[in-house]
């Protein structure tokens, strides 16, 4: 029944559009997430900070000192995670206002870098561990990993693809897991059951234009990722359209109170864009 209620949906008029830039000034923009406070987060990973946007307010800053935060995320308790790019952990922001570690070592070495995250409504989580940058100098681990962490803390090895994971995302119904990669420019698909166990590894969308980074997906399934632009494909890997962005764009999130404005993040810059779909909400 919810598949056939998403197909009735009307299709989006992409000629009406707009794309506004509403905030600016920051070095690299990262990990937005919608707050049900209200509020768009999103990191600015080299100013080592998370900053907030409110519509019709402007920017403040939300964490300082953010241990090089990249991707962000919340469950369905409201918690806030975080992956710490220089401190290399996934952490979870607790109601008393303390950090948790949830994340930092495997097999006894350290993680490269965790970049992003997703949470399923159940609490299962999973997180991509690259290496860009300095962090790519600094490695414990010989190879790039997915992992996957259930509700009791247990974490689990998902994959270890040759070119480095990048953006995840989970689909509507919580069944397909979504992996971009960002060297070999495609994005992986991957069953997962209620249990969190992923089967059944597949590329759905090869030959992405630019490297693809943070990705999103709407109520239809439909998958946004950012790479060049924000390029949209089916649940089938079909494109469907791209959306360009005055600056290269890492990641986007749906976000405003109907879940239906797509923010993008772009270098220094975040984008707002109005959409005739919601995204998907996993929280």
């Amino acid at each position: 029944m919810l598949l056939l209620a998403a197909l009735c949906l009307p299709a989006q008029d992409f000629s009406k559009i707009q794309v506004e830039k509403v905030a600016a000034g920051n070095r690299f923009t990262e990990g937005p997430v919608w707050s049900r406070e209200g509020l768009l987060l999103f990191s600015d990973v080299p100013n080592n900070r998370v900053i907030s946007f409110i519509p019709g307010v402007g920017v403040a800053t939300f964490r300082d000192n953010s241990n090089g935060t990249n991707g962000n995320t919340y469950d369905v308790q409201g918690r806030l995670y975080s992956c710490e790019s220089r401190t290399r952990r996934v952490v979870r922001l607790r109601k008393d206002g303390e950090w948790e570690v949830l994340a930092e070592k495997w097999e006894g070495k350290r993680l490269n870098a965790p970049n992003d995250i997703v949470v399923r409504r159940d609490g299962h989580l999973w997180f991509t561990d690259p290496a860009f940058g300095e962090q790519a100098e600094h490695r414990e681990l010989d190879f790039y990993g997915v992992y996957h962490i259930t509700p009791k803390g247990e974490m689990n090895l998902v994959a270890k693809p040759k070119g480095r994971p990048n953006g995840i995302a989970v689909s509507p119904n919580g069944r397909i897991l979504y992996v971009a990669n960002s060297d070999e420019r495609n994005v992986y698909a991957y069953d997962i059951d209620r249990e969190g166990k992923t089967t059944n590894e597949r590329i759905l969308i090869k030959d992405i234009e630019g490297i693809p980074d943070g990705m999103r997906v709407d109520e239809k399934g439909n998958l946004y990722v950012t790479s060049k632009t924000v390029a949209i494909y089916s649940p089938q890997g079909k494109p469907i359209h791209k959306i360009e962005i005055p600056e290269t764009p890492a990641n986007c999130a749906f976000g405003d109170p109907d879940f239906q404005t797509l923010y993008v993040t772009a270098r220094t810059s975040v984008y707002r864009i109005r959409l005739e779909v919601k995204g998907s909400v996993q929280y």
